[in-house]
């Protein structure tokens, strides 16, 4: 373009001195060629080249007229085309504001160059208004139109189906988990191995890393130390977990992080948060028994070992809600199509008895009987489906706990079967983390339901002690103990042992004395009884 108007202008006006402006030209619009993406050089370049092209085109104009050739002003026409270079460059980079603010330079440096440069002045020509008025017309399609141009001539792209593109992330996580180190995607396995690298690293007694939970809580996903102690896991108390999580900086304090620490007046603690991306996924604690334990070069050391870990421990929580997600989903559809399918149908079935029964003639006790036989089994099946589907149903409560969620259990799968169940809870304030409760849930279901059908048993002592990342959940009941031989034995065993491990748990079946069996599991290493704990004792027979 400048090699144009450069060529045009020595045509129209015979006067090497007219070519200055193309030099101006040539400065001008170095630094939008040298650094196009630079924020103030490159639009600023551009500015400078639609004001010199306005003022330009005044003098041209005019030298053009002194050449003899009736011109009359439209000698402009032969510099303008060049605004065209700097208000297609703003399009293309999609800032229509820029482009909008260099035509309104264009319009003041044309009047500017009309009145100030030519004798007579160029603005007074119908030829220079004209051409003028042109280029900022052509100027204004450029800018405003050259957006639209480009969205109809790109190629249409199809918007991914949801399920199509669910597929094809889910298909990339498993490969991507199946060549993580050691193949596994457990919070609580990685925070365990968190805690011995930091050990490693930094001086402590005791280490703890937690997670976010809902409801402005937090969980303790792995703990360490000779003692173990009751977190604070709220967010909106006066700690310097608070200040962690709210300024996803390090925060350190000369007092225990811990409610129930008993240590010496001497102590040192250290929160770091575990941050991915912008978003605050956990924090890491650690503490020690003496004074300024965490100097600042201690801190860089920790949170050099805890920025990777975020990243693996994000991947591991993102792929817990997947999967619990994915659970709850498939339990909430074998309960409906049960509900809407085999129940329906069974309860036809018992109608379908009944009318039989009322409609039998006088004399047929046998049949009589039979049928009231076969009544009874249909309402026994109907009643073990109402039961399956409410285990299916049921989940916990993140305002209620664990402890609650099996006691509703217990009591609606107890009382109907005439079990005295008895309660004992001792639940921390703390939580533990909402897929491993799910997992702990439906263990003690297992238990339950077991003691209920096959036991025989009067009376059911279920036990609840919750101390995160500790947690025990023991149901036994005075029956006539496990038999294995029973059809749904050892696969009822078999579900309980997998979810088990699935938590890194220890699944134990006892005979209880004088008789019954004792199903519990076991998660963590036993609490010390130092910690604050809201123990719920229920009332025996309830």
């Amino acid at each position: 373009m400048l090699a144009l108007v450069a060529a045009l202008t020595l045509i129209a006006t015979e006067d090497v001195a007219q070519l200055r402006w193309i030099a101006l030209l040539l400065v001008a619009a170095l630094p939008a060629f040298i650094a196009p993406d630079h924020r103030v050089w490159a639009p600023l370049g551009r500015v400078a080249e639609v004001a010199i092209t306005g003022l330009a085109a005044g003098s041209v104009a005019a030298a053009a007229d002194l050449t003899g050739t009736d011109y009359k002003g439209f000698g402009a026409e032969v510099i303008l085309p060049y605004i065209a270079v700097p208000l297609l460059t703003a399009s293309l980079r999609r800032r229509p504001t820029e482009g909008a603010a260099l035509l309104g330079v264009t319009a003041v440096a044309l009047v500017a160059g009309g009145t100030l440069l030519g004798d007579p002045m160029p603005i007074t020509q119908p030829g220079f208004l004209a051409a003028g008025g042109q280029w900022l017309v052509l100027g204004a399609i450029v800018t405003f139109a050259a957006d639209t141009m480009r969205q109809f001539m790109a190629p249409a792209q199809t918007t991914p189906q949801p399920y199509a593109e669910a597929t094809r992330l889910l298909t990339q996580l498993r490969s991507v988990a199946r060549s993580l180190p050691g193949a596994t995607l457990d919070p609580g396995g990685i925070s365990e191995h968190l805690l011995e690298e930091l050990r490693q690293v930094a001086p402590g007694e005791r280490a703890a890393v937690l997670s976010a939970s809902g409801g402005g809580r937090l969980v303790v996903l792995a703990q360490s130390g000779a003692e173990r102690v009751d977190w604070e896991t709220t967010l909106d108390a006066d700690s310097a977990i608070a200040d962690a999580w709210a300024t996803q900086q390090p925060q350190t304090a000369n007092r225990s992080q811990a409610r129930s620490h008993r240590g010496g007046e001497a102590s040192s603690s250290l929160v770091v948060p575990l941050v991915a991306g912008v978003r605050t996924i956990g924090l890491v604690i650690l503490e020690a028994d003496i004074a300024q334990a965490y100097p600042s070069a201690v801190v860089a050391g920790v949170t050099e070992v805890t920025g990777p870990a975020a990243l693996r421990l994000e991947a591991a929580l993102l792929f817990d809600d997947v999967r619990s997600l994915a659970t709850n989903e498939e339990r909430q559809r074998l309960a409906r199509e049960i509900h809407d399918g085999v129940a329906q149908e069974l309860v036809m079935v018992g109608y379908g008895i009944d009318n039989a029964q009322a409609t039998l003639p006088e004399g047929a006790e046998e049949t009589a009987e039979e049928l009231r036989s076969l009544r009874a089994e249909v309402t026994r099946v109907i009643t073990e489906l109402r039961l399956s589907l409410f285990e299916l149903r049921s989940e916990v409560d993140r305002n209620g706990g664990l402890a609650a969620a099996i006691a509703e259990y217990a009591r609606t799968i107890g009382t109907p079967a005439g079990l005295r169940v008895h309660f004992t809870f001792d639940e921390s304030t703390a939580r533990l983390p909402a897929a491993t409760e799910a997992e702990l849930l439906r263990i003690a279901q297992e238990a339950i339901t077991n003691a209920r059908k096959h036991a025989g048993a009067s009376n059911l002592w279920v036990t609840c002690t919750i101390d995160p990342p500790y947690a025990e959940i023991t149901v036994a009941d005075d029956g006539k103990g496990f038999a294995d031989d029973r059809p749904d034995g050892r696969y009822g065993l078999t579900i309980m042992a997998e979810r088990a491990e699935r938590i890194r748990g220890k699944l134990k079946i006892t005979p209880r004395h004088p008789s019954g069996t004792t199903v519990a599991v076991v998660l963590g290493t036993a609490a010390r009884r130092d910690s604050v704990r809201d123990s719920v004792p229920a009332p025996e027979g309830e």
